[in-house]
């Protein structure tokens, strides 16, 4: 039997989770998905909770890009570093690496397809190794298209526009996670930042 590999699970239960909004929280050294029309939304809500680089891999042939001034009211651009490798097959390699390297606390991969479980575990291991070996606890997102879906991640949030006539709104649902149950939220602008309050409806487990 491995014991390093039940070492490694067991640690990343005790890291505190970066609370990035409310009861939004992200357990570090582990991989997340957001997915929904509002994920890029929702990344860069991720990315202002945390502090230092972030590492953003998206494919080369992508048409959209990030707009750094759509960026700057919620996070300074500065902090991004763009990664753009030109084959499907090194997305996934580019996060492992960055993950598994520990030297930025967030990386950020924009997939066209669902990665496997065989991938979803290896990232993981990358980010406990990058939390072991590098200088902190590196968080990994991935962004997939649809209604999500990726097996095996530690948490798969989706968000969506819902925005009114002179008011900008999201509606952010939690759709797994290993040890809380689906919910739905309203994100919306308030004083300093963004409020999250309850809807009542809850969000489909996947």
């Amino acid at each position: 039997m491995d014991t390093t590999l039940l070492t490694r699970r067991s640690s990343h239960r005790t890291r505190p989770a970066l609370t990035v909004l409310g009861e939004m929280a992200l357990t570090p050294a582990r991989l997340h998905e957001l997915c929904g029309p509002a994920r890029h939304m929702a990344a860069m809500l991720v990315a202002a909770a945390t502090q230092g680089p972030v590492f953003w891999i998206a494919p080369d042939w992508a048409a959209d890009r990030l707009n750094p001034d759509g960026m700057v009211a919620l996070v300074g651009p500065e902090r991004f570093t763009f990664l753009s490798p030109r084959q499907p097959i090194d997305l996934l390699w580019c996060l492992e690496e960055v993950l598994r390297s520990g030297a930025v606390p967030l990386a950020v991969a924009e997939l066209p397809d669902l990665p496997n479980l065989t991938q979803v575990r290896r990232l993981h291991l990358a980010a406990e190794t990058g939390a072991a070996e590098g200088t902190g606890a590196p968080l990994g997102l991935i962004l997939t298209p649809g209604e999500g879906g990726a097996p095996g991640v530690e948490s798969r949030w989706h968000m969506t526009p819902a925005h009114t006539p002179g008011r900008l709104g999201w509606t952010l649902a939690r759709r797994r996670a290993r040890t809380l149950p689906p919910a739905t939220w309203a994100v919306t602008r308030a004083k300093g930042g963004f409020a999250l309050d309850p809807c009542k409806e809850t969000g489909t487990p996947a």
